[in-house]
């Protein structure tokens, strides 16, 4: 039969519920901070070719967006490259993406479309030129593929960019002193298989999962490019100034290199957006960015020289007003 507490047990128990409710409540505000919601909607991130970085980059961060946002739809791009990519973000065809500083660099002092509305979120990492041939190929440097069949990629793509850049400062005209193929990396391992074309430029991070695949399967080699045209390649000015001497580790593609480092050069890359941009969207994408460099790392090696304390240096971009808000929120 119920029987009714105590007036003294009757308040200790009041007590305690309230002392339970207020833990209770304490956890779910610390948990599910009121007025913080996750950013919603859709979002357009344009990436790059099929068998490239940008691509492989951008599905491993659509996968971590998807667990830090769940309420975010990202819907990726496939392009030819940096200046497909730039351009549709200025234009509001994407509404992020990532690109190289010299292709960036380049769009703003041609003032193509919307080049004044583009900012930067993040430096992310490096690319580094590859020059491709096959091994018993007489192409010792850059200016011995005089006459020759190059693939330079297609013409949206930023390696069309440095190509034409690297060819100008070893002396030869791109359209003129080698046969030039708008061919991207998701071909150009084939045709050089098939003899078609006598070597071809890549700009990546490394490892390029297509040159990787091909130099298992090919005996090929990778073609130094020395200090030399670096220093030929700042003087033509631009986003030329953005290239820099780079070596490529004997480790990054064992088969081709047999143990050697070689000499090339490389160029940053940062994630980008409009002014416009939602900057609590902007914040909380950067954040993931950051916080999800590791488990991009694991599978695209690149993603691993993400670097919290290089990540505001975004020139020739000023940073965005949520990315800036993100960086200040964690500083000590």
């Amino acid at each position: 039969m119920f029987q009714a507490l105590p007036r003294i047990g009757r308040r200790r128990a009041l007590f305690g519920s309230a002392a339970v409710f207020a833990v209770v409540g304490l956890l779910l505000w610390w948990l599910l901070p009121l007025g913080e919601e996750s950013p919603r909607g859709t979002i357009t991130f344009s990436t790059g070719t099929p068998t490239g970085v940008y691509q492989m980059y951008g599905k491993l961060l659509q996968g971590a967006i998807a667990k830090d946002m769940p309420q975010l739809d990202v819907r990726l791009l496939n392009s030819d490259g940096s200046q497909e990519n730039i351009s549709r973000v200025a234009t509001g065809k994407a509404d992020f993406t990532i690109a190289a500083a010299d292709a960036v660099e380049t769009y703003l002092l041609q003032h193509k479309p919307g080049a004044k509305r583009l900012r930067g979120c993040s430096r992310l990492y490096d690319d580094y030129v590859h020059l491709v041939v096959p091994r018993r190929s007489p192409v010792q440097s850059v200016a011995d593929l005089k006459g020759m069949r190059v693939a330079v990629g297609p013409s949206g793509s930023g390696v069309r960019l440095i190509a034409n850049h690297v060819l100008e400062a070893a002396g030869l005209d791109p359209g003129k002193d080698i046969e030039p193929l708008a061919d991207g990396i998701a071909t150009m391992p084939e045709l050089l298989e098939d003899h078609k074309i006598d070597a071809f430029f890549w700009s990546g991070g490394l490892p390029t999962n297509a040159v990787q695949k091909l130099s298992k399967a090919d005996d090929i080699r990778l073609v130094p490019i020395g200090n030399d045209l670096v220093e030929k390649l700042h003087e033509q000015g631009g986003g030329s100034r953005y290239y820099r001497s780079a070596v490529m580790p004997a480790d990054a593609y064992p088969e081709a290199q047999r143990g050697s480092a070689v000499p090339t050069l490389a160029v940053a890359n940062f994630l980008i957006t409009r002014e416009d941009a939602d900057a609590d969207l902007t914040e909380e994408l950067t954040r993931t960015v950051i916080a999800s460099r590791d488990r991009i790392g694991a599978v695209v090696h690149a993603a691993q020289l993400v670097d919290l304390r290089t990540a505001i240096y975004t020139d020739p971009l000023p940073l965005h007003e949520g990315a800036r808000r993100y960086y200040r929120s964690i500083k000590p």
